[in-house]
């Protein structure tokens, strides 16, 4: 066991320990996914071996958390937060299970997205759990199925309660206080069946829906981009998926476009859902319009106890404060913010989410983890309510 847990030589090797073990979401990619169940036990033996009381909480079948504590005089909770599970490797150009650190970077599928931050949470922990003189409560939440529906985050938030939490998706060291949300909705125009020859008797859907399609990529250039927030830039919309139509000699009866809105801080499904309406009847159409999905986005003010915290445990372990910074994409954080936790991300640098080479620079992760050591012995200076939370099995 490597002595010092915050060493470059220790996290790289967990680095690589953790991307070994596939864990592929399996509702992205069936023939490959693996689930998080072999990750987060491993997980949690190698935190249990360092002191911390760990355990598995299961989300569904063959997919859990990893969770641990470590506990000290009474003080507030503070979460650590990474997911486990990663996107499929269809197209890689490297092997995606057998890493490789190289010139200072680690590759391999989910060494940048998230598996270097994991590694970076749990090696923080274990640095704290061994430290000694601890005020507070340090929980440790590696989480399944991020990169579909998030029920590792829910199930989380549903279990425990905490007064701050730290989400470490890459940040290339930035302080993330924002980031946006989306709206997955579905639109059906309707049109009457018809023979191809009879124009006379025949409405095709399709075109109903072409110029919804019109209208909407006008709302998108014309309005949505010039509604902007200070932090994650303008508010979008795209169309994602069309299907429609019974035939080549046939009038179609029905169309269905699916698209993405992607919202600011602030901004609601239901204000979402009735926009699109409007924007359907200023086409002159009507259309039936739902709700298929949503996340809400995230915001936590700069001088919330928690965003302190890492603000000045950044400067203290780099030399410097953090840029604070908002991101255009979503994550688990905006889980804990509706959830009543504060909550900021800061993560480590790299490259390749999702795509063919993806790699982590291992100095980005040892800083990502002292920054993260420093903030769980000093929250209780930062955080409003020291005490409060509750939930441990």
């Amino acid at each position: 066991m490597t002595a010092d847990p915050l060493s470059l030589a220790s996290i790289a090797e967990l680095t690589q320990r953790l991307i070994r073990i596939p864990s592929v979401n399996p509702t992205l990619v069936p023939e490959e996914g693996q689930g998080e169940g072999a990750v987060a036990a491993f997980a949690c033996e190698w935190l249990a071996q360092r002191g911390l009381r760990s355990w598995l909480d299961p989300v569904a079948p063959g997919r859990a958390n990893a969770v641990a504590e470590v506990t000290g005089e009474a003080g507030p909770t503070l979460v650590l937060c990474a997911h486990l599970d990663t996107v499929g490797t269809a197209g890689m150009t490297i092997s995606p299970f057998e890493p490789r650190f190289e010139s200072g970077r680690i590759y391999g599928r989910g060494s940048y997205d998230m598996k270097g931050a994991a590694a970076a949470v749990m090696s923080a922990a274990a640095a704290v759990a061994g430290g000694g003189g601890f005020r507070g409560r340090l929980l440790v939440a590696l989480v399944a199925d991020e990169e579909y529906a998030s029920l590792g985050a829910v199930d989380f938030v549903e279990r425990y309660e905490a007064d701050g939490c730290i989400v470490t998706e890459p940040s290339a060291g930035e302080l993330v206080l924002a980031h946006k949300g989306f709206v997955w909705c579905e639109i059906v125009t309707r049109g009457k069946a018809a023979h191809g020859s009879r124009w006379d008797l025949g409405v095709s859907a399709i075109g109903r829906m072409g110029r919804v399609i019109a209208a909407l990529e006008q709302f998108d250039s014309g309005e949505l981009r010039r509604r902007r927030h200070a932090l994650v830039g303008p508010a979008s919309l795209h169309c994602a998926l069309i299907e429609g139509g019974a035939g080549l000699s046939t009038y179609a009866p029905e169309c269905r476009l699916r698209i993405e809105r992607r919202t600011l801080p602030g901004e609601t499904p239901d204000q979402v859902l009735e926009e699109i309406r409007t924007v359907i009847r200023s086409a002159g159409e009507e259309a039936e319009v739902r709700n298929l999905f949503h996340r809400s986005p995230l915001t936590c003010d700069r001088d919330a106890g928690i965003a302190r915290c890492v603000r000045s445990s950044a400067e203290a372990v780099t030399g410097r404060a953090p840029r604070e910074a908002g991101v255009q994409f979503w994550m688990d954080a905006a889980i804990f913010g509706e959830a009543g936790i504060p909550t900021v991300n800061y993560g480590p640098s790299g490259e390749g989410a999702h795509e063919p080479v993806e790699w982590v620079d291992a100095e980005s992760l040892v800083t990502c983890a002292r920054v993260l050591a420093e903030c769980a012995p000093t929250y209780h200076r930062y955080a409003p309510a020291a005490g409060t939370a509750r939930g441990s099995p």
